[in-house]
């Protein structure tokens, strides 16, 4: 079950792009945060979220918000994906232990080995208050995370 609205928002410290450690708690009282989780870089629907995602980029990381996107993909592949795709906001590696922040939200498919599409606006005291889970292959509408940010 993935972590519902109200709840606290499990803090955790993940390696970026860049090989940067970057934790949820560093945001706290700072920033609302939209945390989501993808499956993997480099597929037609991952790839497709994300980079609309950059498109509206403004939205999404500015003075109130950050978004961070994680995967169970290696720093290194996120690396490569964030160059070829000119995206320049945080992708956080759930690679090792494998999928541990994922399970942490509830968001870990263990039979496939992936992270699916779950999203989590947290609000700047580290509450969850708006989540979003679909299937691996149903793409989300970035308008309803907009809907969810003006809420806070």
């Amino acid at each position: 079950m993935a972590i519902e609205a109200g709840s606290k928002a499990p803090d955790f410290e993940l390696k970026n792009q860049h090989g940067e450690l970057v934790r949820l708690s560093d945001f706290r009282g700072e920033k609302n945060v939209v945390l989501l989780f993808y499956p993997f870089a480099f597929t037609g629907v991952c790839t497709g979220e994300l980079c609309a995602l950059r498109d509206e980029l403004p939205k999404f990381v500015n003075d109130d918000v950050q978004l961070l996107a994680v995967s169970n993909d290696s720093p290194f592949t996120l690396r490569v994906f964030a160059d070829q795709e000119g995206l320049e906001y945080p992708l956080l590696s759930d690679f090792w232990p494998h999928g541990e922040t994922s399970r942490a939200y509830g968001v870990f498919d263990e039979e496939k080995g992936c992270a699916v599409r779950g999203t989590f606006v947290i609000d700047k005291e580290g509450v969850v208050r708006w989540t979003v889970v679909n299937a691996l292959s149903d793409a989300r509408d970035l308008n309803e995370y907009v809907k969810a940010l003006g809420q806070l």
